[in-house]
């Protein structure tokens, strides 16, 4: 069970010296989620890694309890090593083992393809594995960037369980999509393009 947390006040957030968001105000516990939307160019990655730590907070404040794991568009995986082997690494990085990499592989239907090497999986595939490792870290904190990009429609109903499964267990899930995701009770933040 995850004991997690995640609340921001009044977040900014300044790229390329352009006010991309501000005032940004979210306050999440065990079990709960937001669903970002916005048009292209309204923050929502920005926004993703802003609480991920990978851009600093221009405005406002952000604290989290749990660990962050962001599921963006790569997969940052070694494309020589076998996916199981790649995701074994993170894992042991992230601070998961063994036994959440084939968790992971089983919950995103990746288990048949677990010796066949990283380069040889299809768009769809490694967007899967990049899911798969951001299972398999065990952080409490997820954050996907339009997670549903080249998934399928039973690859999406894969991820949807896996955030239920997740968000049971104690887990925050943050999610920034253009397109349907069932992601029950979430709140909503909706970003607005900057002028």
């Amino acid at each position: 069970m995850h004991t997690a947390s995640l609340t921001l006040d009044g977040l900014g957030c300044l790229r390329g010296g352009r006010l991309v968001f501000t005032g940004i105000d979210l306050a999440l516990g065990p079990g709960e989620a937001a669903l970002i939307s916005g048009p292209n160019g309204s923050g929502k990655t920005s926004l993703l890694r802003t609480i991920a730590g990978l851009l600093p907070p221009f405005a406002g404040s952000l604290r989290s309890e749990g660990a962050t794991a962001f599921a963006g568009e790569a997969a940052a995986l070694d494309p020589d090593r076998s996916l199981a082997k790649a995701l074994r690494f993170w894992a042991r990085l992230d601070g998961g083992g063994a036994a959440q990499v084939g968790s992971a592989l089983a919950a995103m239907g990746l288990a048949p393809l677990a010796e066949v090497p990283v380069r040889m999986l299809s768009a769809g595939q490694l967007r899967r594995a990049g899911l798969a490792r951001m299972i398999a870290g065990g952080a409490p904190i997820w954050l996907l960037d339009e997670p549903g990009n080249g998934l399928d429609s039973e690859s999406r109903e894969r991820l949807e369980r896996a955030m239920a499964a997740h968000r049971a267990a104690g887990g925050i899930v943050v999610a920034a999509t253009h397109q349907p995701l069932d992601l029950p009770e979430a709140q909503a933040l909706a970003l607005e393009a900057a002028p």
